[in-house]
């Protein structure tokens, strides 16, 4: 599988190869802040695979918290882009910046529901957890 994707105003464009490691959605409080509130859906693809094809993201991680998370964004129009975690050799794609959003099919697994909100809505037959699921710590 191939995916394309990039940032609302296009100055930065990535391409992915291979097979989805994971199809997920987060609830948890840093995603949902930089999700607008609801659930981060996002796709977890090798590294491997992944480039950037135009531009320079930007990036953050929480200074204050231990093993943050790096997060790429557009430095123009703020859209996230990318995620990578320590320790995790893949890149996540959030599937906002997909060109074709519907090649995400849905998740498969919903991911710390603890922090779940009352109007996030998980469907039908997707497996929960309040944190990560086991072996996945």
């Amino acid at each position: 599988m191939k995916l394309e994707g990039g940032c609302y105003c296009g100055a930065v464009r990535y391409e992915a190869e291979g097979d989805p490691i994971l199809k997920a959605q987060c609830h948890c409080r840093a995603c949902q802040h930089i999700a607008g509130g609801g659930p981060n859906m996002f796709m977890v693809m090798s590294s491997a695979g992944f480039c950037w094809t135009k531009g320079e993201p930007k990036t953050f991680a929480h200074p204050d918290k231990e093993n943050a998370v790096t997060r790429f964004f557009c430095a123009t129009c703020g859209t996230h882009l990318t995620t990578r975690r320590p320790g995790l050799e893949a890149t996540i794609l959030k599937i906002g910046a997909l060109d074709n959003p519907a090649l995400y099919g849905g998740p498969k697994i919903a991911i710390f529901t603890e922090d779940k909100q009352a109007f996030h809505v998980v469907a039908a037959g997707v497996r929960e957890f309040e944190k990560l699921p086991p072996g996945r710590g």
